[in-house]
């Protein structure tokens, strides 16, 4: 018998208490990299990021083993290019090459970060829009914090897209049965109720629903 009308049985999953967020630069570039990670603090304090680059890395714990772990599991990548990132076997060849092959499946959101003033529209990633505004590298505005702060913005709105596109997807709130797969051990909880509206009793047994109806008045 189906459940009566009024009752609805649904898991919401809520997304995830902030964004991590990866550095992937040229260690020449280390002085801009700190720049930026200090105007994105606020983001942090907030609990919107938790930004990571490889100067977090801890003695003794394996380097490259630390990159590709935080690699896999961030967010958002951040690409902060220059010549030097451009010529970065490391940057280049492993770290990019991973970005976009997440980004290619919507793993993860890939976003240049002009730092200085380079020609990069023919690279791999010359097809996805950059911060600052247009493109410009940040050395080449007048005033370096008004660019920091453009990248800022620019990234607090790819986040709210992101959360906002992952709460209104189909796939957010979806319907599902409490009975139990056959693998898998029922919820040890019991529970019986009366409907005084309908006269159904319904129990809640171990994961499955019983619905009774009420018995026939003679």
């Amino acid at each position: 018998m189906r459940a009566p009308k009024g009752i609805d049985i649904t898991i919401s999953p809520t997304p995830p208490d902030f964004m991590e967020v990866f550095f992937s630069y040229a260690h020449e570039d280390e002085a801009l990299r700190d720049e930026l990670a200090k105007h994105l603090k606020l983001l942090e304090r907030q609990g919107v990021i938790k930004a990571w680059h490889d100067r977090q890395i801890t003695a003794g714990e394996e380097w490259k083993s630390a990159i590709d772990s935080h690699l896999e599991s961030a967010n958002i990548i951040l690409l902060l290019v220059s010549a030097d990132f451009l010529a970065s076997d490391y940057c280049y060849d492993i770290e990019l090459k991973r970005a976009l092959e997440r980004h290619d499946r919507h793993e993860a959101r890939v976003i240049p970060v002009i730092l200085r003033s380079v020609d990069w529209h023919g690279s791999p990633f010359g097809k996805l829009a950059a911060l600052p505004k247009d493109g410009k590298a940040i050395t080449s505005w007048q005033n370096e914090d008004e660019a920091f702060t453009n990248v800022v913005k620019g990234l607090r709105r790819v986040i709210d897209n992101l959360q906002s596109t992952a709460t209104d997807s189909p796939s957010a709130t979806k319907e599902t049965s409490m009975t139990p797969k056959p693998d898998e051990k029922p919820a040890e909880y019991s529970q019986t109720n009366r409907d005084s509206s309908t006269g159904f009793q319904i129990n809640v047994s171990g994961g499955t629903v019983n619905i009774t109806p009420p018995n026939p008045q003679h």
